[in-house]
């Protein structure tokens, strides 16, 4: 069954999977408020504008032991923490294996960073 809201994937995630989602989800929520927030290629996307995938800012996705938080432009952001893995092309991510790995401050700073950059 595929999933078509938000709320309906975080509530069918494995419960500490699900604790770590749902403490990055009000971050990205608070620090991108004119973002949209959308199911896209089946797990949690934000990004600006009304089509999905047309300027994305980042992600949620979940797999077997952690929640990735992936940022399309990552590999631009200044990370000062060092814990921004580069990925493919711009994206940049960082594991989420339990909600202690959700630090506020830092990626409220990225996620500002990153808007501004899809921004411009």
């Amino acid at each position: 069954m595929q999933t078509t809201s938000i709320d309906d994937y975080l509530t069918g995630l494995e419960t500490p999977l699900r604790k770590i989602a749902e403490a990055a989800r009000p971050v990205i929520d608070g620090a991108l408020a004119d973002a949209t927030a959308v199911m896209w290629h089946g797990h949690p996307v934000w990004g600006l504008g009304a089509a999905p995938g047309r300027r994305p800012i980042c992600l949620l996705k979940a797999y077997r032991s952690y929640v990735t938080f992936g940022l399309w432009r990552g590999q631009e952001i200044t990370d000062r923490s060092g814990r921004l893995t580069p990925g493919a092309r711009k994206m940049a991510s960082v594991r989420l294996s339990s909600t202690a790995d959700v630090d506020v401050a830092l990626f409220t700073d990225w996620l500002r960073q990153a808007r501004t950059l899809e921004g411009k």
